[in-house]
């Protein structure tokens, strides 16, 4: 698995705290979600796949920060730090390989530029994959 994967389904995947435990109603019956509905092209009934909830990524970052004790990881704007909050190795090899997975074409050095450049590419990935992420880390 490539490592914006393993960053991706770190935080997509996580499960959320829920307020309370609900059996789940089937769908269509009342309470429960939505029956997929049949819409007709060209003659053909296909179902409509329901849309994706989108992830809050600060959110679930929080969270999970709060999880393992809020560790003094500045995540929100270092590479390393996420990784490390993620329990992803944040070695120089790694983050080697995740810019070059992201398309950064500048020196695979470790330099403070690369960091940043890569933390800010995998926000803009989180978010094309789904994510809701504030600006502040878009930026």
């Amino acid at each position: 698995m490539s490592l914006f994967g393993k960053i991706k389904d770190a935080i997509f995947g996580h499960k959320a705290a829920a307020p309370t435990e609900r059996p789940q109603i089937p769908a269509g019956m009342a309470g429960g979600p939505p029956a997929q509905q049949q819409q007709q092209q060209g003659g053909v009934a296909t179902a409509q796949q329901p849309q994706q909830q989108q992830v809050d990524v600060d959110q679930v970052l929080q969270q999970i920060s709060q999880e393992k004790g809020n560790p003094q990881l500045n995540y929100k704007t270092s590479i390393v730090d996420l990784m490390k909050l993620l329990g992803i190795d944040s070695s120089l090899d790694n983050r080697k390989e995740l810019a070059k997975e992201l398309g950064y074409t500048g020196q695979l050095d470790g330099s403070a530029e690369m960091n940043i450049w890569l933390h800010k590419a995998t926000m803009k990935q989180l978010a094309a994959n789904g994510g809701k992420v504030p600006q502040s880390m878009l930026d």
